[in-house]
């Protein structure tokens, strides 16, 4: 089926928006990018130039591009979580294709809206739970499906958060408090919990979860260590592995990295520039004296209808890069660390390994093992040819997996056994 050129309208500028214009810009046969909303002068213009777009389609709000007939094709919402409601269900009334950044909402209430609104309309429609889409899971899938393992008796999956990221964006940043944005099962977790939805292929029936705030709390502040790192006594500051000067300063910068998520702090990605955002933002905080509220570990335990489980672990005190799976088969086990695959078959205890390893050019769009690049290319294509079967996160898969979290969130809290209805 051929594909038309895609006109695309971007909401909101941040690292997510800012890297599937990037996605855009290197396949200008397939789509461009003809309007961006954005509060922020810096990044709105930062994709407008990328894109050439005339001033007059530079948006400060998503509300401006509501109130004009439609113009495009599709919108990409790449808005804060609890921005998310308002601009899809806008857009969907005007009959825009609509790829929204995860989760849907940080309610379930408000996702069952969106899901309801996007079917009621008829678009297309897809969540960026990216790690469907990497080169990785179709393979790990494909072999599933095959059989090499027999039938899947249960998962162990891990998501190494890390130290580091843990502190830039769940403790000093953006998703730290849960009265802002969301629980960190949704915030962070949300993609694990699709993932593994995706790969067991059955309904979750029960979930049940244990998870606390355990390191980064006020009554954990080393003796004598100030409220800001940059005022810190440096025989404390030195000994700290959460250090904000560690993590952007002596660990990024200065070894010439400037990219995420040393960005985020600011536009001005120089050590002076860094310096004074850390005295000044909210990134050069202690972590021990911020407010924040999300768990830093949690365990989230599943049955499914078949009886097969599944656990997930979320730690942030870890230095792994990616995630780590072990699947346990009737015969055989698969090891993983979301680039190998390593399978063992029991009856002739064969071991073999598949390698499905993603260049990484250091860009948004190989994130997530190439997931990025991947759900964007299937989102540009659906719009292009009207065919949906390449889109794999769609309005009740990501409803389902989200509930599942919601749930999972709910045990957390309560101790008690949640059934997933």
């Amino acid at each position: 089926m051929e594909e038309k050129k895609v006109d695309v309208i971007i909401v909101g500028c941040g690292g997510r928006g800012t890297g599937y214009a990037g996605f855009i810009e290197k396949c200008p046969d397939r789509a461009r990018v003809v309007a961006v909303a954005e509060p922020r002068d810096f990044y709105r213009d930062q994709v407008g130039d990328m894109h050439n777009i005339p001033q007059n389609m530079r948006f400060h709000t998503w509300e401006e591009i509501a109130a004009l007939p439609k113009f495009a094709d599709a919108v990409l919402v790449c808005t804060m979580d609890d921005l998310h409601e308002a601009p899809v269900m806008a857009f969907a009334d005007k009959g825009y294709d609509i790829l929204l950044e995860k989760p849907i909402a940080p309610t379930l209430e408000a996702c069952r809206r969106i899901v309801a609104k996007v079917k009621e309309k008829g678009i297309i429609f897809a969540v960026c739970h990216v790690m469907r889409y990497t080169k990785y899971t179709r393979q790990l899938k494909k072999l599933l499906e095959e059989g090499v393992i027999g039938d899947i008796v249960s998962i162990q999956h891990l998501e190494p958060v890390g130290h580091w990221h843990q502190c830039h964006s769940f403790v000093r940043g953006n998703w730290r408090n849960s009265k802002e944005t969301c629980f960190m099962l949704l915030a962070k977790c949300c993609h694990d919990m699709d993932w593994l939805s995706h790969v067991m292929d059955k309904k979750c029936s029960k979930v049940h979860s244990f998870g606390s705030l355990f390191e980064f709390r006020a009554e954990k502040q080393p003796a004598g260590a100030a409220d800001r790192c940059t005022d810190c006594p440096p025989d404390i500051e030195s000994m700290c592995p959460y250090s904000a000067l560690k993590i952007y300063l002596r660990d990024r910068v200065a070894k010439g990295q400037q990219g995420w998520p040393t960005n985020v702090l600011t536009t001005d990605v120089t050590p002076a520039g860094v310096v004074k955002a850390l005295r000044e933002g909210p990134y050069g905080r202690c972590i021990y004296k911020c407010d924040n509220d999300v768990v830093d570990n949690q365990v989230v335990n599943m049955t499914f209808e078949n009886g097969a489980t599944a656990q997930m672990v979320m730690t942030a005190f870890c230095n792994e890069s990616g995630r780590q799976t072990r699947i346990f088969g009737t015969k055989g086990s698969i090891l993983t660390d979301s680039s190998l695959i390593h399978i063992t078959n029991f009856l002739t205890g064969e071991k073999r390994t598949v390698d499905t390893n993603i260049a990484n050019d250091g860009s948004i769009l190989s994130g997530h093992g190439g997931g990025d690049g991947g759900i964007m290319d299937a989102f540009i294509r659906a719009v292009a040819t009207g065919d949906r079967s390449g889109i794999l996160s769609g309005a009740d898969e990501t409803l389902e997996s989200h509930l599942m979290c919601f749930l999972a969130e709910e045990s957390r809290l309560t101790g008690e056994v949640k059934e997933v209805k």
